[in-house]
């Protein structure tokens, strides 16, 4: 198990460019298993999560060639579906969260999908229920194996029909929009996720043949096609991580510039940092950050205590509510940290007390940050990393701290998170793996 030793108070400065998409890639993959064809995705980050999926791929049966250092060419020509009722195919599938969106184009292709239940992040309770109750209404017939552990799904020819999803699930409409493709008749999807990501899939299928309306909408019609082509595709820049970059620069204090950005589908991302007191401007693609020895965070207008809370996109994503619950404990003034949608996410604020960041923690879902305004600061302390987003804030925290940090089961970071240390040593952290 390796760890992060991490010397804090330095400030940062220069460019860093993100990472491609890592909850974007995900999806892309497994789409590619849609067609026989070969299917090529640029702009693929080298981490943990990404490089499992297609290391799975190629055991199923799928030809991998890696074209460049982050583009790949996928080729599901030849799929080994014995090997996808096998042991070893359903234990790889358990540790990876991402396979769970392996069942709509397996289903969808070639009538059959085995999965067990998938791991990832410990942030709580994450419900499979949309992804099956939405690919049964096509059709497929679930059946739960109890002695394996595993779920069963067959279907023949899917037929299309209207669904109206319990929550607006990210997985959920990648996974039923895949199966759906190949359908027989239109199928609509009502309260579907409208991410950027699912945008980029929309249009990646698009290009495949897929016949896709509604696009960026919470409302999806899919006309069915017999079959789906090749395409090239590019994954944008991962979101979460532009957002982490602009609290760790207000955390340290430090200027930098966030290359290449995709400053249109960052969404409410940028406003929601103003609102904490980060200055930031948009240079063309680019975000400047420039030192702030102080931010200040704002009050609404009745002079009420600021609430930043996730939601659906196009609210805050729930993915940057650790870093923002960071950047605030150095604020001037306070801040409600809403959790909504995963309910044991902001059970690692107890490290950041134990480092001196005052913080009440009022629930699973609830945290009051008082902000020090850097009026002192934070203090090294031995970490450990839960999951990859309470992972990269703690690695901020670390990096503003006063002393020496170290975070254990770093792992979890490398699994969003592609040579981070590498990444910011260049432009003036003092991170060193171990």
């Amino acid at each position: 198990m390796a760890s992060f030793v991490i010397e804090g108070g330095h400030r940062l400065g220069g460019d860093i460019h993100p990472q491609g998409a890592k909850n974007e890639v995900l999806q892309i993959i497994c789409a590619t298993l849609l067609t026989a064809e070969e299917v090529t995705v640029n702009n693929i980050p080298d981490i943990l999560d990404v490089n499992n999926l297609i290391q799975l791929m190629r055991e199923m049966g799928v030809t991998v060639a890696k074209e460049d250092i982050d583009t790949y060419s996928f080729k599901a020509e030849n799929v080994d579906l014995a090997y996808l009722e096998s042991d070893e195919f359903l234990k790889k599938c358990s540790s990876l969260r991402g396979s769970v969106m392996l069942i709509g184009p397996m289903v969808a292709r070639f009538g059959k999908a085995l999965i067990s239940k998938p791991g990832g992040d410990k942030i709580g309770r994450r419900r499979l229920d949309t992804h099956f109750v939405g690919i049964q209404n096509l059709g497929a017939d679930f059946r739960y194996d109890e002695a394996r552990g595993i779920y069963e799904i067959t279907a023949g020819r899917l037929q299309g029909n209207y669904m109206l999803l319990d929550e607006a699930s990210v997985t959920g409409t990648a996974n039923i929009l895949m199966a759906a493709v190949l359908a027989k008749g239109t199928t609509t999807i009502y309260n579907a996720a409208c991410e950027p990501y699912l945008q980029q899939l929309c249009r990646m299928l698009n290009r495949m043949g897929a016949k896709i309306s509604g696009i960026a909408s919470n409302l999806l019609t899919i006309e069915g096609v017999e079959e789906l082509h090749g395409t090239q595709h590019t994954v944008l820049p991962d979101m979460i991580e532009v957002g982490s970059f602009i609290g760790m620069a207000a955390m340290t204090k430090s200027e930098i510039t966030i290359k290449n950005v995709s400053y249109e589908n960052l969404g409410i991302i940028p406003e929601s940092f103003r609102r904490l007191g980060i200055k930031l401007k948009q240079r063309g693609d680019d975000i400047y950050v420039p030192a702030q020895e102080t931010y200040e965070i704002e009050s609404f207008i009745d002079g009420s205590i600021m609430t930043i809370a996730d939601a659906p996109w196009p609210g805050l994503t729930p993915d940057l509510l650790s870093v923002m619950l960071v950047v605030a404990t150095q604020a001037k003034g306070s801040v409600l940290i809403h959790q909504k949608m995963f309910e044991s996410r902001l059970f690692f604020v107890d490290k950041l007390i134990d480092m001196g960041a005052q913080i009440i923690l009022c629930d699973p879902h609830r945290a009051v940050v008082i902000g020090h305004n850097h009026g002192f600061k934070l203090r090294g302390a031995r970490l450990t990393s839960p999951d990859i987003r309470a992972g990269i804030a703690l690695l901020i925290a670390a990096m503003s701290a006063e002393g020496t940090s170290t975070i254990s089961n770093i792992e979890q970071i490398d699994r969003g998170y592609q040579n981070i240390e590498g990444r910011l040593n260049a432009i003036g952290a003092r991170i060193t793996r171990i």
